[in-house]
């Protein structure tokens, strides 16, 4: 046994986002302390989306390079005896010796949460944004359809990134809601900074009246950050799968 793939969960609330970081707690560094513990010797841990802080994920993958005797099956048992309890391997399975988790993912799927109500409910504190006015859903839908597509997303990408292209394909994009939660699931060949999040924030833009909806094509066609809407915060984001051939 040596290229596990494994899938996490976890809750980012009190992480300082995916990457190991200096002087700061992250998702990253929690599995790497638990699986030395396991194995005992020096491990190489290998992530296929670097979440930011506060976001969360249910479908996260990493890739495990170890030589053990332990069963497959029973490995996410065993690496959870060590990770908190906001931590979670999901499943783990054999992957050949040149799988990479972020080089071979096809796509992503995200999903923004906002509860939508006049007071904020404690159970939804932590996992979405909580906005009190009132929010037209049906624009929100209709706005949803003009980011499907390839489209150069520079608009909608914090400044900071070193992205080669900021060309993105977006295969999905739709607003529902239940009981005053809206949920936007967002799937695409690859994401920028921040920018389902920017997505997010610009749509709540559209719910609220402060823009129509066919103007995102404007605001894609612009290039420009400062035409879309604010960067929704972390909470409300989580990373739900990432899907390979």
């Amino acid at each position: 046994m040596g290229n596990i793939m494994l899938v996490v969960a976890y809750d980012g609330t009190k992480y300082c986002g995916w990457q190991v970081q200096k002087n700061a707690i992250t998702i990253e560094q929690k599995i790497y302390e638990a699986c030395q513990k396991l194995f005992s010797r020096e491990i190489k841990i290998v992530g296929a989306s670097r979440t930011d802080t506060g976001v969360h994920a249910l479908g996260q993958i990493v890739v495990l390079k170890v030589e053990t005797s332990i069963p497959i099956n029973k490995i996410p048992y065993a690496i959870n005896a060590y990770l908190p309890e906001d931590i979670v391997i999901r499943d783990a399975k054999l992957v050949t010796s040149s799988f990479h988790p972020r080089y071979n993912a096809k796509n992503k799927t995200y999903e923004y949460k906002i509860y939508n109500s006049r007071f904020p409910l404690p159970q939804y504190n932590r996992y979405a944004h909580f906005y009190h006015k009132s929010l037209d859903i049906d624009k929100m839908k209709k706005a949803a359809r003009y980011f499907i597509g390839e489209h150069d997303f520079k608009a909608f990408c914090s400044t900071g990134s070193s992205v080669k292209t900021t060309v993105r394909e977006i295969y999905k994009c739709e607003v529902t809601v239940e009981d005053k939660m809206i949920v936007i699931s967002i799937n695409g060949n690859g994401f920028l900074y921040n920018m389902v999040r920017i997505i997010a924030g610009t749509l709540i833009d559209v719910g609220r009246g402060k823009i129509e909806p066919d103007y995102i094509i404007d605001i894609i066609d612009s290039k420009d950050r400062s035409k879309a809407g604010a960067t929704a915060p972390a909470k409300g984001l989580t990373l739900i799968k990432i899907n390979y051939d």
